[in-house]
């Protein structure tokens, strides 16, 4: 294996973790509507990310820079070519973290509600648009001889990039559900239990239809184990969150998503981004990697900062693992 194959792989680990911390994350931002009756229930979900949602925000900066440094290419026609999903998605985390921070700075009614509505909203549209992107990711785009995106807009709204960002939103919103499940007490946690059962059929509806056109299209033997894994696990959290078992249901939809992804980038090696127009235009690891010596320098560095940022952020999930309820939030201003 080159060191380039190696950086595939890589990336595709740190598209896993982001997805897996920030999928609950944009869960719970979605569920600040659909779930909670009152502020004070709004206050409870939030503060059940706030210790940890900007370091899940690390793993998409991590990503973003692993790209640009080891596959320039790919990131430019990425960046070039998804320009406006892709700024829509940054305004969204920009604003979003801006609400959780801002939220409670005034005790105005108008005030907090304004900032509630920025995070639900801030949360479901970058959980569709991220599936939205990677599905045209794996089916593939328009890329010309120069390795430049010949596309627009629109051509990305196609029906199986629709139906992406479908699942990823329903499967966030339901890892999101199942993560309030095991964080809360109460009758909210009763209420996370009930609404994560009803998303996890429906995600499992949607979910299977994209996994299988992923696999009829692009497919072979080691994505269809992948598709298999996420299935099963998918499966298995809606079984364990229906007779209560929230902390192995966490794990299971972790695992969907974690398999699920897997199986995108399993579809896609060697490419990193197929053209639709000539196969021959493909952006593979090869061609769209940078020199073997940056590469190089790039492993050395992640080998020494990696365990670091897995040591404290782990560190931090375990500092902050007990439930919380009302009772638990201080009475308003």
């Amino acid at each position: 294996m080159q060191l380039h194959d190696v950086w595939f792989v890589l990336i595709a680990v740190l598209w896993i973790g982001y997805f897996f911390l920030e999928g609950f994350d944009f869960g719970i931002g979605i569920l600040t509507k659909l779930l909670a009756r009152d502020r004070t229930e709004k206050r409870v979900l939030i503060n059940t990310i706030g210790p940890v949602w900007d370091g899940n925000e690390v793993w998409l900066l991590t990503a973003g820079g692993a790209t640009f440094a080891a596959f320039p290419e790919w990131y430019a026609t990425l960046f070039s070519g998804f320009y406006l999903p892709l700024l829509i998605i940054l305004v969204c985390l920009i604003v979003r973290g801006v609400a959780f921070e801002y939220r409670a700075k005034r005790p105005e009614e108008k005030w907090q509600r304004n900032w509630e509505q920025a995070i639900f909203w801030t949360s479901l549209i970058p959980a569709f648009l991220w599936g939205v992107a990677f599905a045209n990711i794996v089916r593939g785009v328009k890329i010309d001889a120069h390795m430049e995106y010949a596309g627009n807009f629109w051509d990305l709204l196609n029906p199986y990039a629709i139906l992406g960002g479908l699942v990823t939103l329903f499967l966030f919103t339901f890892h999101g559900a199942v993560f309030a499940s095991l964080k809360t007490l109460g009758d909210i946690r009763e209420r996370s239990r009930a609404l994560a059962l009803k998303l996890g059929l429906a995600t499992a509806v949607l979910a299977l239809g994209f996994l299988i056109w992923t696999q009829a299209s692009r497919g072979d033997t080691k994505s269809l184990v992948a598709m298999a894994v996420a299935v099963l696990a998918l499966v298995g959290a809606i079984a364990a969150i229906k007779i209560g078992r929230e902390g192995w249901s966490f794990a299971l939809s972790g695992l969907t998503i974690v398999a699920a992804v897997a199986m995108l980038f399993l579809t896609l090696f060697p490419n990193v981004m197929p053209s639709s127009l000539n196969d021959a235009w493909n952006l593979t690891v090869s061609n769209a990697s940078s020199s073997p010596y940056t590469l190089k320098i790039m492993t050395w560095c992640a080998g020494v900062a990696t365990p670091i940022v897995l040591l404290y952020q782990s560190w931090t999930y375990w500092v902050f693992r007990k439930r919380i309820g009302t009772k638990n939030i201080a009475d308003a201003h």
